[in-house]
């Protein structure tokens, strides 16, 4: 089933330092811009504790976000931002656990306490961890909504194999069981699309598209 027919753009806030694809530069405003994209802002700009701060990461998601929305293919995209670890903050909920494993190496509740893997299931992936943020921006977004369905990172995975009729990776991947981000969607093509919000990367407060003379 095909969802959105035109881009999609991951902007992934995290620690690491290698970028798949990007926006930036002359290639997007050239109408070059990919199916799929990853965005991941540089360690001063990601909002990690020690690193970075939350005022730092708001520079680099509101300029992605105002490019993105000034393009003419802003019609049929979606962003979607997400974390790759939780920074080492404490969360008072555990999560469930629906990847079982008996290995010494499980970080997350040490060996022992993550139930029995089946036979031949890989360990070591005792999971889920801790919640982290994972937000949609789109013109075919719900407004003003909060899912309370349980997703995961490997849930934008399956969005995208969704979307291009891919079909899963198999061999035990995440994807297999992920639950579905649709519900983030309203994809009635009847009704008028979410509004832009263009922010001041400075204040992140709304502005106005300076009107074309």
């Amino acid at each position: 089933m095909v969802i959105l027919p035109a881009p999609l753009v991951l902007i992934k806030v995290a620690p690491l330092i290698v970028v798949v694809g990007a926006v930036s530069g002359n290639a997007a405003e050239a109408g070059n811009l990919p199916a799929v994209s990853f965005l991941e802002a540089a360690s001063y700009l990601n909002g990690h504790p020690q690193a970075s701060s939350p005022l730092d990461e708001q520079p680099f998601l509101v300029d992605a976000l105002n490019r993105l929305q000034r393009l003419p293919e802003w019609e049929s995209t979606a962003v979607i931002i997400t974390y790759d670890d939780s920074g080492g903050w404490y969360d008072h909920v555990m999560p469930p656990l629906i990847s079982q494993s008996n290995t010494h190496l499980d970080a997350l509740t040490g060996s022992g306490t993550c139930g029995i893997t089946s036979a031949g299931a890989y360990q070591g992936r005792c999971g889920y961890g801790p919640r982290m943020p994972l937000l949609v921006i789109s013109p075919w977004s719900k407004v003003n909504f909060v899912d309370h369905g349980i997703t995961d990172q490997s849930s934008i995975l399956r969005f995208i194999e969704d979307n291009w009729k891919l079909g899963r990776i198999g061999d035990q991947s995440f994807d297999e069981r992920a639950g579905s981000l649709l519900n983030l969607f309203d994809l009635d093509f009847r009704r008028s699309p979410a509004t832009k919000l263009l922010l001041d990367p400075a204040t992140g407060q709304p502005v106005e598209e300076p009107q074309e003379k």
